[in-house]
């Protein structure tokens, strides 16, 4: 992608064009943006405008102007002295802005991407969601008619009957909303026209058998009261196929519906009232593809050197190591013979095949996804004179659950399993190894030629040992399941002014209530169920333990368990605005913020001996001593914490007009993000249970220009922003836990519109973005423990299955370090080090703590891993260049008839997927271009367009996950949207 990147450079410099532009030509008065601050008010003296509307009468390239209220006033878009960009209704349907995805595109210094669970990153010059965890604060935030939401539905988003989206750049928090370090995504509904009854419609067709339907219907009960009901529906078959059974999945079922009920009772008072309702319920997958370079020993699974159509090692697993032979004869010498594998024999995944597409998979656990989403908001508005009053309160409700296939890949049978048949034999009434009989009658009640029986991601956490199963199988289904209920309530108010003279204010308040239950992470194996089953039994029969049915260790599944997750937070507001002259404005905001968060979460897996028919872990014989949160003293049920943060920030922003069509402003504001808590891990992994709050320091300077009477639009922007805590989440013992660092960041952005005839016209945006670690700061990377330490030997602990290193405390003495687990493996039945390939490293199975216990007087160190320093290292998913480019021309016919034709190229530049900004980890640039083609009747009555998205079709990567090293180290990819092309055809009037 060099091509693109010399292109993107020369975009810059040949162009110099900068933000916050209206994206194509289009009409927005002020009459029908229902501005946030009420209909009929005029914004304040020091921010006052002229009538779009009248201008439009007057030269057809004032057209051009859109009215936003990103500063809480009915402005121009042109005349806010901040980074923004909106999009009107118009301006989303031409340039084929369905969804985030799409929305991103065509927005300097922002990328998209979904996330590895059922969440999703907006990020903005650099800074996005890099904090994962149900405690973690969005670095953007969305709201939805100026309401911000905790947690969204943002994934899964398709955009209808929207008046406009605005995209603020930088920190926002003293005009609305709570504190956002990187920026504000507002979705702005359209509200009810009270003057005359409206309807639309537009039915879709294209390929993958997608079927789009939008209305919208706009009734006027009298001039002062009205409603206004839209709704959509999708449904479209899969953009994968899955070899396994030859089924298409990762489909779209979705719909949605709104209405805004709108009550005017005279021009100083309107109340909006808003409900909306959403639901998906379809195999769309959380996963698009999975990668890995297989070592061939396990011990990591996946190689650190690039990534590979292979799949995992899946000798490197927890599944496989809880259920080998050398874990059960280190528990028991008389249970290995009853071990599924061989920790250094062929792995299940051996001769397995990942097909080379993108979107080709084989897989046997088909994938199930259901979203729904409930949002109630009032907005009231009053005009007093002096000042005015704006009211947002409102209730949201959301749900996710969805599962995966874990692996993407299906493992080898289990029929002829030496294991499985040694169970089955010998596990019977009278046998020395009668204990087991319950394990078998659960797993394999006929024989392993009629399948293994696996437990499924239940909430009782007793699996198919307590009736839970999703049925028996020929091989492990290997899955996964993220889950998560949320509601939020909120109140927000703000007064403004409209006195005469120089001086103006805002003065606000919100008050946010949110809380997440069960907000859960499984991870289901049959290897994890086989291990709970014979672990237990054989842990009970040695206590003495009447043989009863049997005994396990619950789960028998991996889960992480956020139990409930509370956030209380209140903001105090406002700006004042200080306008010297016609020309020179200084606005001055400050805001307090306070957050409350409370958290009550813990790990299961294999965590307490219940009795076989339990159905519950609750009735587990050591329930009561088992500790959840080991870094307390005594016994905790669960990890309980509390945290809170308060910080004042603010900004200043000195804007002079030059002339009416041209603004020069430079802002300094300083950002927030509260910190939060991370889930409990045992004290070895040296994790803080907390994470400190994001601090950002933010210096801008812009210009935003109209030349020519509208025929140019040319917008420019530099920024700087000095970071601090900045918030990175790294995975740890099946687990993501989040850290601190400190990064500067700088960039230019640009956008212009160019249209010298009116029905010709051009949009352009480039961005230039540099982003670096700017302090010392050592971690481990998951990838490569041993840090490129040639003396170092890597362990994959039979225990947990995490990776812990071994490393001379002399450096260089390579013998050493492999001598001695050599020695200390031998004396438990394991291996000494072998060589990894690709890395200077050695490697070996073993027991970490084993390792630790002589280890100071052996003269080496066993750690977590080897530390690298990331100082200057690029921050995730931000791309050095971005830039696009759309043109169109309207064909006028003698009858009234209009043609459109219009073209988009869209192109993201090469960005890093980690922290670490290894080789592997890098992610090459990418280019989207879009087509369509429109015929209007007269008056846009009717129309019928023809389309194309992703003309290339481009199987682009967007973001990257590397999993646990309990998991292999394989990496998760994400992609953009296959080529798609159709027709649609629609009514408006």
């Amino acid at each position: 992608m060099a091509k693109f990147e010399l292109l993107a450079a020369s975009a810059m410099i040949l162009l110099s064009i900068a933000p916050a532009m209206a994206q194509t030509a289009t009409t927005t008065s002020a009459e029908n943006t229902a501005p946030t601050n009420g209909p009929g008010q005029e914004a304040p003296s020091s921010q006052t405008t002229q009538d779009v509307s009248t201008a439009a009468t007057i030269d057809p390239y004032a057209a051009q102007d859109i009215v936003i209220t990103a500063q809480r006033q009915s402005q121009r878009l042109q005349d806010v002295p901040i980074a923004v960009s909106a999009f009107t209704a118009d301006n989303l349907a031409k340039q084929q802005i369905v969804n985030p995805s799409a929305l991103q595109q065509t927005l300097p210094n922002i990328t998209f991407t979904k996330t590895n669970f059922t969440t999703s990153s907006f990020t903005i010059r650099g800074i996005g969601d890099l904090c994962t965890g149900a405690t973690c604060d969005t670095a953007t935030g969305i709201h939805v008619n100026d309401m911000p939401l905790v947690t969204t539905r943002l994934f899964e988003s398709e955009f209808f009957d929207l008046e406009r989206i605005e995209v603020l750049r930088g920190p926002q928090g003293t005009l609305f909303g709570r504190n956002a370090t990187s920026g504000v995504v507002n979705f702005i509904s359209a509200k009810p026209d009270l003057s005359a009854v409206h309807a639309a419609a537009e039915f879709e067709y294209g390929n993958y058998d997608s079927k789009r339907v939008k209305a919208m219907f706009n009734l006027p009960f009298t001039d002062t009261l009205g409603i206004r009901v839209a709704g959509t529906y999708l449904n479209r078959d899969g953009y994968t196929k899955n070899l396994y059974d030859g089924r298409d999945i990762d489909g779209r079922d979705l719909y949605s519906v709104r209405g805004t009920l709108s009550w005017e009772p005279t021009s100083d008072t309107r109340i909006d009232l808003i409900g909306s309702y959403f639901r998906e319920k379809d195999d769309r997958s959380r996963l698009q593809k999975q990668l890995c370079h297989r070592d061939p020993t396990g011990i990591l699974g996946c190689l650190p050197d690039r990534l590979a159509n292979e799949t995992a090692n899946g000798n490197s697993t927890l599944a496989a190591v809880l259920s080998s032979s050398e874990f059960f004869a280190v528990n028991n010498p008389a249970l290995g013979r009853f071990g599924l594998q061989s920790l250094y024999g062929q792995d299940t995944y051996v001769g397995v095949v990942n097909p080379r597409d993108v979107r080709t998979v084989s897989l046997d656990y088909s994938p199930t996804y259901f979203a729904e989403e409930e949002q109630y908001t009032a907005k009231i508005f009053h005009d007093f004179g002096p000042v005015s009053l704006n009211f947002t309160g409102g209730y949201t409700r959301n749900v996710v659950d969805s599962g995966t296939d874990y692996n993407l890949a299906v493992e080898n049978p289990l029929t002829n399993n030496v294991g499985l048949a040694t169970l089955n034999a010998l596990a019977r009434p009278g046998s020395p190894f009668a204990f087991l009989n319950g394990v078998r009658q659960a797993l394999i009640p006929n024989g392993p030629a009629g399948g293994a029986c696996q437990s499924a991601a239940e909430p009782n956490n007793v699996g198919v040992y307590g009736g839970n199963s999703v049925g028996c199988f020929a091989q492990s289904l290997d899955f996964d399941r993220s889950r998560q209920n949320s509601r939020q309530y909120s109140a927000e108010a703000h007064l403004d002014s409209n006195f005469d003279g120089m001086f103006n204010f805002l003065l606000g308040g919100i008050y946010v209530d949110s809380k997440s239950t069960n907000t859960d992470y499984f991870v289901n194996a049959f290897g994890l169920d086989y291990a709970s089953g014979v672990l237990g039994s054989a842990n009970a029969a040695g206590a003495g333990l009447p043989a009863g049915n049997g005994y396990f260790l619950s789960t028998p599944f991996y889960r992480n368990s956020d139990v409930e997750f509370r956030l209380k937070s209140y903001g105090i507001f406002g700006e004042t605005y200080f306008k010297f002259t016609d020309k020179l404005k200084l606005t001055v905001g400050l805001r307090y913020n306070h957050d409350e968060k409370t958290d009550q979460a813990r790990n299961l897996a294999l965590n307490v001996l219940t009795p076989i028919g339990a159905t519950a872990i609750e009735q587990g014989l050591n329930y009561g001593v088992v500790d959840f949160d080991p870094n307390l003293p005594g016994r905790q049920e669960f990890a309980n914490a509390q945290v809170s943060f308060s910080r004042l920030t603010g900004r200043a922003v000195i804007d002079y007009r030059i002339t009416e069509n041209n603004l020069l402003y430079a802002s300094y504001s300083r950002g927030y993000k509260s910190g939060g808590i991370n889930p409990p891990l045992l004290p070895q992994f040296s994790v803080s249970s907390t994470f400190d709050p994001e601090q950002v320091n933010a210096y801008e300077i812009g210009s935003k220009n109209t030349f020519g009477g509208g025929r140019l639009r040319l917008n420019l922007t530099g920024f700087f922003y000095q970071y601090k805590n900045l918030q990175l989440s790294r995975i740890v013992a099946r687990t993501s836990v989040n850290d601190n660092v400190d990064a500067d960041i700088y960039g230019v952005e640009a956008e212009a519109i160019m249209s010298p005839i009116p029905a010709f016209v051009v949009n352009m945006n480039a961005s230039y973005l540099h982003s670096k670690v700017s302090s010392d700061k050592f971690l481990v990377n998951p990838r490569d423990v041993s840090g490129g330490r040639a003396d170092a030997v890597i362990i994959k602990d039979i225990t947990n299955a995490s990776n812990c290193v071994v490393v001379p405390n002399v450096a260089g003495n390579a013998a050493l370090s492999n001598g001695y687990v050599a020695l200390v493996n031998r004396a438990i039945g394991l291996r000494a080090p072998t060589a990894i390939p690709t890395i200077a490293a050695t490697g070996a199975f073993g027991i970490c703590s084993a390792l630790g216990a002589n280890a100071a007087l052996s003269g080496v160190s066993v750690l977590d891993g080897v530390t690298t320093n990331i100082r200057g290292n690029r921050l995730p998913q931000a791309p050095t260049y971005k830039w696009s480019v759309g043109a169109q021309y309207t064909i006028d016919f003698a009858n009234g008839m209009t043609l459109v034709p219009r073209a988009d190229l869209n192109y993201t530049g090469g960005l890093s997927g980690s922290i670490f900004n290894t080789q592997i980890d890098r992610i090459q640039g990418y280019e989207v271009v879009n087509m369509q083609v429109q015929l209007n009747a007269r008056e846009d009555r009717f129309y019928v367009r023809a389309f194309v998205q992703n003309l290339t079709n481009n199987d682009a990567t967007t973001g990257q996950y590397v999993t646990d090293q309990s998991a292999g180290l394989f990496t998760n990819i994400f992609t953009i949207d296959p080529r798609r092309y159709g027709i649609a055809a629609g009514f408006k009037f």
